[in-house]
Formats: structure tokens, sequence, C-alpha cells
């Protein structure tokens, strides 16, 4: 017989009885308080800190494009973060078979808080993937304090969170390192075409036309930009009756008696990152959200009032950032395809000198218009997620000292984000409306890309 055991009166018994029960209550309270177990993490921990990796953006002007891309690798960190964690396959059914095989990721280490890897590992790829990005590093700081403080783990567990989450990023940044990002620099300059209708820098800034050459960055689900080409716009052409001619006319005609409602919509939806204001000889930047922020903060909306779980709302996220980054790629290869005149440019040429739009023309070709491309787009996948009439309030612009403004649904929102374009004076017709059927075709092209790997991926499991 060990040493240790004896046998008990009743007397004895009850004590080691009574003491088991005090133990075990004890036990029960320090594991209702310990290390990630102390209390739910809200989900708005995520969207603020995805605000935060925004807010780098606005200050380094980031192009729509670009924006879009920042989001895709930035969400998808966290995305992958959270799966593996959890050992879960759902990034097997988010990405497509073309990237799953560039990211083979080693198993984490067990007890890790996987809130908290998926937010640091965001702010990671943020902070290594944009130009300003080191100032996420205060923001990762304030994270591993706020977490050691709520006790989301333990001090000494904290190398192996931040190892991890490192690790994660490192692998993402590996994958966005061969999108072809990196040698844009070094391709041809991009030149004004000379001759009637094409685009040219427009005031008050005159500045380059931006990102030329996007074309040429790998999408994540798109493996045809010509497969969603659109329609040809309208040829250009002064004579009176001509379709060129009769949107001509309409902008100028339009924008000329706007009422209070429309003039709201134009700069609700403005989010235009290049705007310019001069005050005798000094320019001052205005800076706003990317059209893509807007929307990424429309998803952030629609997760909170869903009540969606951590998985639900880094999926989700990650899955509408895919989709702008691919919506901006077409787009904008159509763009200097067509390398359309801006209406300002050709109603100052051709009308009226002195007429300016309610919005600046951003600057880059008319056709087709990116914010109905890229917010169709979104509204397909949103809709697709949560249903059609989603009614929601969206706030994503109060921070740049805009109004909430409410939605029935996404489809409606982004119908009015298309249109805002003709009454800011920015767009012609016929490249809101092609820009429309562009992004339905990209947003459904996604969408049964998705489903045909989530069923393949359901049947492995």
């Amino acid at each position: 017989m060990p040493p240790f055991r004896k046998t008990y009166h009743l007397k004895d018994s009850i004590l080691t009885f009574g003491f088991t029960i005090i133990v075990s209550f004890f036990v029960l309270f320090c594991a209702n308080d310990s290390y990630g177990q102390q209390k739910k993490i809200d989900i708005a921990l995520y969207v603020d800190h995805l605000f935060h990796i925004t807010e780098v953006m606005v200050t380094d002007v980031a192009s729509p494009p670009a924006a879009a891309r920042f989001y895709a690798y930035s969400t998808l960190a966290a995305h992958l973060s959270w799966s593996e964690i959890h050992n879960s396959p759902n990034h097997q059914k988010l990405l497509p078979k073309s990237l799953i095989g560039d990211l083979q990721l080693k198993s984490p280490p067990s007890g890790l808080n996987p809130e908290f890897v998926a937010v640091y590992s965001m702010l990671e790829v943020g902070k290594n993937i944009m130009p300003s990005g080191k100032l996420l590093e205060v923001k990762q700081a304030d994270l591993v304090k706020n977490a050691i403080k709520n006790k989301w783990f333990s001090r000494r567990s904290a190398a192996q969170h931040l190892e991890y989450a490192q690790y994660i990023a490192g692998e993402v940044m590996k994958l966005a390192n061969t999108d072809g990002y990196n040698k844009l620099s070094t391709l041809t300059r991009y030149s004004p075409k000379k001759g009637e209708g094409f685009w040219y820098p427009t005031p008050p800034a005159y500045m380059a036309a931006v990102e030329p050459e996007w074309r040429t960055i790998r999408p994540f689900f798109i493996e045809n930009n010509k497969a969603f080409k659109p329609a040809p716009p309208a040829p250009f052409s002064l004579e009176k009756g001509s379709s060129f001619h009769t949107q001509l006319l309409e902008v100028y005609e339009v924008t000329s008696d706007l009422d209070e409602e429309a003039v709201l919509i134009a700069n609700f939806w403005d989010c235009n990152p290049f705007m310019v204001q001069y005050s005798g000889h000094m320019a001052i930047g205005i800076k706003k959200i990317s059209p893509g922020g807007h929307w990424m903060g429309i998803t952030g909306i629609a997760s909170q009032k869903a009540g969606l779980d951590w998985d639900e709302t880094l999926y989700i996220h990650t899955l509408v950032s895919m989709g702008l980054h691919d919506a901006f790629v077409s787009c904008w290869e159509e763009k200097y395809d067509s390398d359309r005149i801006r209406p300002e440019s050709a109603i100052n040429k051709y009308i009226d000198e002195s007429w300016r739009p309610i919005l600046q023309t951003p600057p880059f070709p008319e056709y087709t218009s990116g914010h109905s491309v890229i917010s169709t787009t979104s509204a397909i996948i949103l809709t697709d997620y949560f249903g059609d009439n989603f009614e929601f309030i969206d706030s994503s612009v109060v921070y740049f000292d805009l109004p909430e403004r409410a939605f029935p649904s996404f489809n409606q929102a982004a119908a009015e984000a298309a249109v805002s374009r003709l009454y800011g004076g920015i767009h012609f017709r016929d490249a809101i409306k092609e820009g429309v059927n562009q992004g339905k075709r990209i947003g459904n092209f996604i969408l049964e890309k998705i489903n045909a790997q989530v069923s393949l991926a359901d049947q492995q499991e």
C-alpha cells in the first residue's frame, strides 16, 4: 500500500468529502475566470480594428483598387488564423484551388486565443502591405495590453500568440507578393491618347492616371477578365441625337437642376480619396474613405446587426473584400481599354467651359463606373449571405462628417451608389448601366464558384 493511502473513520470521511467539495468549487470558479474564458469577446473588436486599417489607407491616399487589395489580404489573414486554430477546413471552401496549394499552413499550438490571433494577424498584414502600415504597431501594442488585462491569455503565453499570428501573416504576405503588385512600377508608364473622346487629366489637380496596369494583378476568383468585359461604350460623337451626345447633355442638364436629396446622395457615395482643394497657391488634400472601404463598413454593420459569431464575421468580410478586389481588377481593365473622356472634360470643351461637377472628377478613365461595378458585386454577395430586404443603417461615413443613411436592402444601396455618379457629374449613363451589369456578372460568378467549392469540400469531409 502506498504510504499516502490510509483508512478513514466516518468523521474523517465527512471532512474529506467536505474538503473535496470546497476544492471542486474552487477549481470550477478558477476555470470560469481562467484565460480565454473570462467573457465572450464581441466581434466589435474585429470591426473596430479593421477600421484602423481603413484609417491608414486614408492617410496613404490609397487608390480604390489598391485599397481593395489591402482589405483582401488583411481579412484573409484573420480568416485563416481562426480556421487553423479551430481546425476548420473553412478556408478550403473560400479560397480557390489555385491558391490553396500555395498555403501549406502548420498547425497552431494548443491553447491559443483565436480572436486575438485573428485580429493581430490582420493588423500584421496591414502593417506590412501598406506604405504607412507601421502606424498599426501602436494598435497592436494596445491589443496585447488589452488581451492580458482582460485575461484572454496569460502574459507567459503572449509570445506564443504573437509568433503564430506573425507566422500566418507571413504566409499571407508570401501569397500577396506573388500577385503582380510588386511589378507595377516596372511596367510602361501610361500616356493619354491623342484624339477626340479619350481621357486626359481633369481639374483642379490634373493628376496622372491612377493604376493603368491594374489588369495585371492576379484576382482571387476570376480566371479570365475578358469573360466579364462589358458592352462597348457609346462611340464618341457630337452629332445631335447620337448616344454619346445625348448622354453628354443629360449629365449637363441633370447636374444643373439637382434637388437637396440628389446632392446628399452624390456626396454620401463620393468615396474619392484624391479630392484636392486650392487656397491661393496652397493645395489641400481632403481625405475620404474609398469605395471598397465604404462596403467593408457596411459588411461590419450587417454582421453586428445580424449577431454573427466570429467564424461567420471573418468569412463574410473576407469574401466581400476578395469580391471587391476582383471587381476592381475587371473594371480597371475596361477603363484603360476604352479610355473614355470624362464628362467634365467633354462639357468644358464642347458645351460650357465654366461648368464643374458636384463631385471632383477622379483621376482615371470614365468607362465603366467603378462604384457601380464594385457596389453591385458587394450587394450580390451580401444579399446571398444575409438575405434580400436586409434593412440597415449605413453609418460608414459618419467619421467623414456625413450623416447616417437607412437602406431597405443591399441592392437598393448599390443602386443608389450607382446613380450617385450621374448626380455627381462624373459618369455617363451607359458607364453606370453597364457597370451594374458587369458587377452582377462578377458577383454571381463568385457565388457560383464558392458554392461549387463548398459542395466539394462537404463531400470530402
